[in-house]
């Protein structure tokens, strides 16, 4: 009886708890990474498995199978994907630069206004079918180029106004450093992700992406100012469309809309780039914690 209730006593709580020895860390931890590597396995399996079209690939290819059917076909139309995001960023970064400081035309503008729409739709049916193959790009970061598609839409119909040449010049400039963010986006995160793959902590259809996400805290973080700044130049254009509405000479229904789309984006990408930072922060303080 005296050894039953010291066994239960609260003032013992650790009393039947050995400490794990050496051996048994190791096991542990053996146990753990062959687990991330089942997930792993299961993970491109179910990547090869026929799926159904989503709503938007139904839309606009029907119901033709986008499935690819060797890893050697998934990785080349992934690295075609990135390749393409690459090159319309820089063709991108040239036409706004000519924009802004060579010609001021607004046909030229609408070429590239038309550029920006067919990118960011391309962008849309490419990464559809990417995660249709395995790709794990979701949440905001895939709804980011459609709000973006839109945008594109507004700014090609907007006629050439007072309005439209009051905002023209700072819609250019941030173009230029979008461009110019995306291109350093692409250069540094390409290689993490290559480094990341090659340690078998990422999946090799992950993609480079325009925001920020955990797996890039690695390295990565001096990309944040980049971003934050380009964040709160979005919130500005959104500002100065919407006192743009209440001038005078105002009567295009693009002012206001693009106003409203600038501040979606400003929105969401603060919002979700903040998210990550602080559940990225908190992780850090649990392994600290755990640690101690």
């Amino acid at each position: 009886m005296f050894i039953m209730l010291t066994l239960g006593s609260d003032s013992y709580p650790h009393s039947c708890q050995l400490p794990e020895t050496e051996e048994q860390v190791r096991d542990t931890g053996f146990i753990q990474e062959l687990m991330k590597e089942r997930q792993n396995i299961f993970f491109e399996m179910e990547a090869f498995l026929p799926k159904k079209n989503g709503l938007y690939l139904s839309l606009v290819l029907g119901n033709v199978n986008v499935t690819l059917l060797s890893k050697q076909a998934k990785f080349a139309y992934k690295d075609e994907y990135e390749k393409f995001k690459l090159y319309l960023t820089i063709i991108l970064l040239l036409i706004s630069f000519t924009c802004r400081f060579l010609l001021n035309s607004r046909v030229v503008d609408s070429v590239f206004n038309f550029l920006l729409v067919w990118y960011y739709c391309t962008l849309t049916i490419r990464e559809s079918i990417l995660i249709n193959n395995g790709s794990r790009i979701k949440g905001w970061w895939v709804m980011h180029h459609y709000v973006s598609a839109f945008l594109s839409g507004v700014m090609l119909t907007w006629p050439d106004s007072k309005m439209y040449q009051l905002f023209r010049n700072q819609f250019l400039s941030f173009s230029m450093y979008q461009s110019f963010v995306q291109f350093l986006q692409y250069y540094y995160q390409s290689g993490c992700l290559y480094r990341l793959r090659a340690l078998g902590e990422r999946h090799n259809m992950d993609l480079t992406v325009e925001g920020f996400q955990s797996w890039m805290w690695r390295g990565l973080t001096f990309l944040l100012p980049f971003l934050f700044f380009g964040h709160f130049w979005q919130f500005y254009n959104a500002i100065t469309l919407f006192k743009l509405t209440n001038h005078q000479d105002c009567k295009e229904w693009q002012v206001s809309m693009c106003g409203l789309a600038f501040l979606v984006l400003f929105l969401g990408n603060f919002l979700t780039t903040v998210r990550v930072i602080y559940q990225k922060q908190k992780q850090r303080e649990e392994k600290v914690n755990k640690q101690l």
